[in-house]
């Protein structure tokens, strides 16, 4: 079967297509034939080597890939809630060979849910790692209903969706954006919008001077947002970033790897978008074959909603 990834690491130019064997699902596994795969962030640093100490003990190829949506092609033995030629989405841990750019995947069927109703394959990949990222640092954050929440890079996938699950659980939310995305983070639910940039702290203790009870840092600020905390406040980061901070805050890292099985959590995400709870954004499909275009796109900036792969 057909794979895109690296057998060395660099620019964008080193994605290339490779032949693997086409794995046969085990014991509750799912095997995929997968149609579109969405790329991220995490994508282009597997690419570059920012992994690399990680991958040294995987032969390559290696191949990215968190987010895919396909159809069911094969089941293993103890999967009984799903069938052969269910359109699905999931959320993928890449290894070595095994990653969502590839025309065939084997999966924990817990890692596996129906796509959302009335939606496209292209759709529906842009959903699992984002989603469940922003889940889980609301998780991490846990505000009870009529608290407020500042956003930083709230026009990203992983940023519009806090603001949007946020609101859903009647938080207020503070979230920053560029002029030209003031509109989108505020369709997106944003109770206020402040100019983004390394101040974004001063901006938001404009709105709230005795600062907010926590941040989901999407902008990748790390410290620069403490002073926007609130005494005993909290971070969640998305880079696994962590310090001492002082004044009782406390950092939360959100590695959405321990969330790949939380099989519940991404089919009430499917839920929520089929509500209209959760907008499924897709700035533009390219072939598989032109994987390397799509990380020069995302790497020059200024993408909102995410770039999908098809295959």
């Amino acid at each position: 079967m057909r794979v895109v990834g690296v057998d060395e690491f660099g620019g964008p130019d080193v994605l290339r297509e490779f032949q693997v064997p086409l794995p046969e699902a085990g014991p509750g596994e799912v095997r995929l034939r997968v149609r579109a795969a969405a790329v991220n962030p995490t994508d282009t640093a597997l690419r570059s080597g920012a992994y690399a100490e990680r991958l040294r003990s995987d032969p390559p190829p290696h191949v990215p890939g968190m987010d895919v949506a396909g159809e069911v092609d094969q089941l293993g033995e103890g999967v009984d809630d799903l069938a052969v030629g269910d359109r699905v989405m999931a959320i993928v841990v890449p290894r070595g060979a095994h990653g969502g750019y590839s025309e065939g995947l084997v999966l924990p069927a817990r890692s596996v849910v129906r796509m959302p109703a009335g939606v496209g394959f292209a759709a529906a990949a842009t959903l699992p790692m984002n989603a469940l990222t922003a889940r889980r640092a609301l998780d991490l954050l846990d505000l009870p209903p009529g608290r407020t929440i500042a956003v930083t890079g709230a026009a990203g996938a992983f940023g519009g969706y806090v603001v949007q699950l946020a609101k859903s659980e009647g938080l207020r939310v503070i979230a920053d954006a560029a002029e030209r995305d003031r509109e989108l983070v505020r369709s997106l639910g944003a109770d206020v919008v402040v100019a983004r940039g390394d101040d974004v702290a001063e901006r938001i203790r404009e709105v709230e001077p005795d600062g907010v009870p926590a941040i989901a840092d999407g902008a990748v600020h790390d410290e620069l947002v403490l002073p926007a905390v609130r005494d005993g406040g909290r971070v969640a980061t998305v880079r696994g970033f962590t310090a001492e901070a002082g004044r009782g805050i406390t950092y939360h890292p959100v590695n959405v790897r321990d969330q790949a099985r939380e099989r519940e959590k991404l089919d009430r995400l499917r839920v929520q978008a089929e509500e209209g709870v959760l907008d499924l954004r897709v700035a533009r499909t390219l072939p598989a074959a032109e994987a390397a275009e799509a990380h020069r796109a995302l790497e020059a900036g200024g993408v909102r909603g995410r770039l999908v792969l098809e295959f």
